[in-house]
């Protein structure tokens, strides 16, 4: 630790004494605040709430003639597919739509991996000696989750302002033909907010790697622009793989599920025609067709891209603000001190805010103490394990304006009472 001059530590023990008042004054608010994930807020959910009345008993037939109350097509009914084909930029044959989750969708296409030889794969993944996924971190944690539970082996890569580390990235595949995938959210990333470079993303379809090396592309936020003057994009990922002769290469995945409703949205999934004759034989196995029905209400809802947009503006309205709160606490309580660092991103759900290394967890516990949940210190990193100790991800989608208030503020005084205890120390 740096040394003080006498003057400094009077003004460090100034600074600790007033932020534990703060807090003490904080607990006696008595706060039961919860952060720890970024669901929609009530206000989000009810945009949709028109939805639930456009399906009678006279409009269940898809634009084939098929009832969708029926068993039968499991890519999806066509209009459903034209649909997230046009959000994605890909062909419709090369869409397959599911149910609500998209998380289901990507916990299927790794365990399907496991189980079954993927195009370009000699076998099985369960029948390699080792099976490993490279993971950009910060990132995702129900991604590190899934491969946790199969078996799968994370190798952590940095996130930069641009994207994963791609000199490491194309390093450790190149030289590593046990790395089978990569999990990828290349716009407003979860939860740094950070978009990947037209490069970075040329360089994951063209680079050398297995045969049968997998992208997971996570379009999870890639509608979830806070500024419609300031939309972040990235390139197709299917055309850029296919280029570069790897059309194999990439699967890509989105969902309404923060569109319309969270637990009652629509999923789908784009691949390369090799890949979707995969995935079509095993879901004849595995079921006999998902919801249709809500497939149709929400094609009657959101209509076509330009409905989706304007629906999306409606969402923004309501999470701006929410963003705009956690910013500028965040710099009025924290900025050019030296103690923190955050992101302030376009789009997405999260602000993640990077604490002195060694103190995020005790943040995050000392926080809970007065009354405000955050994610678990460490969730955003393989195996729960923040090598520095310092990440916090912020959640301002849930609560209302005035919690959330509440809630940066306790957690901005958390930050600056254990900065200023371990200057003292």
């Amino acid at each position: 630790m740096p040394s003080f001059s006498t003057m400094d530590r009077i003004a460090l023990q100034q600074e600790a004494e007033a932020q534990r008042a703060r807090l003490d004054a904080i607990a006696a608010r008595k706060l039961s605040l919860n952060m720890a994930r970024g669901k929609p807020c009530k206000a989000q959910l009810d945009l949709a709430d028109a939805m639930l009345a456009l399906i009678g008993p006279d409009g269940t037939k898809a634009s084939d003639g098929s009832d969708a109350r029926n068993y039968g097509l499991l890519e999806g009914i066509p209009e459903a597919r034209a649909l997230f084909a046009d959000l994605m930029g890909v062909p419709a044959a090369q869409v397959i739509v599911g149910g609500n989750s998209s998380l289901n969708l990507m916990y299927d296409a790794v365990a399907r991996a496991m189980l079954t030889a993927v195009p370009g794969a000699a076998r099985p993944w369960s029948k390699e000696p080792v099976v490993r996924f490279l993971c950009p971190s910060p990132g995702y944690d129900r991604h590190f989750a899934i491969c946790r539970e199969l078996g799968i082996e994370m190798l952590p890569v940095a996130m930069r302002a641009d994207g994963p580390d791609m000199d490491e990235v194309e390093r450790l595949c190149a030289a590593d033909d046990s790395i089978k995938g990569i999990w990828c959210v290349p716009v407003y990333s979860n939860p740094d907010g950070i978009t990947y470079s037209a490069d970075v993303c040329r360089r994951l379809a063209s680079m050398e790697a297995a045969p049968d090396f997998r992208i997971l592309w996570d379009n999870a936020y890639f509608l979830h622009h806070l500024y419609d003057d300031r939309k972040d994009a990235v390139p197709e990922m299917l055309g850029l793989c296919a280029a570069a002769g790897h059309s194999d290469r990439v699967y890509e995945f989105c969902s309404t599920s923060k569109v319309t409703y969270a637990g009652a949205g629509v999923a789908a999934l784009a691949a390369s025609p090799a890949n979707v004759d995969h995935i079509r034989r095993n879901l004849g196995i595995q079921t006999i067709g998902h919801d249709k029905v809500n497939q149709l209400r929400h094609v009657a809802f959101l209509k076509d891209r330009a409905g989706v947009e304007a629906h999306m503006r409606k969402h923004a309205a309501i999470l701006r603000p929410k963003f705009e709160t956690v910013l500028r606490i965040l710099d009025a309580e924290l900025g050019g001190k030296g103690i923190a660092e955050w992101n302030a991103p376009r789009g997405g759900y999260f602000v993640s805010l990077f604490v002195e290394d060694g103190l995020a967890k005790e943040v995050v516990a000392l926080a809970k103490s007065v009354g405000v949940e955050l994610t678990p210190a460490g969730a955003a990193y393989p195996y729960g394990k923040d090598p520095r100790d310092r990440n916090i991800r912020i959640a301002p989608s849930f609560p209302p304006v005035a919690e959330l208030e509440a809630a940066i503020e306790a957690l901005c005084v958390c930050v600056r009472l254990l900065s200023a205890r371990r200057r003292l120390a």
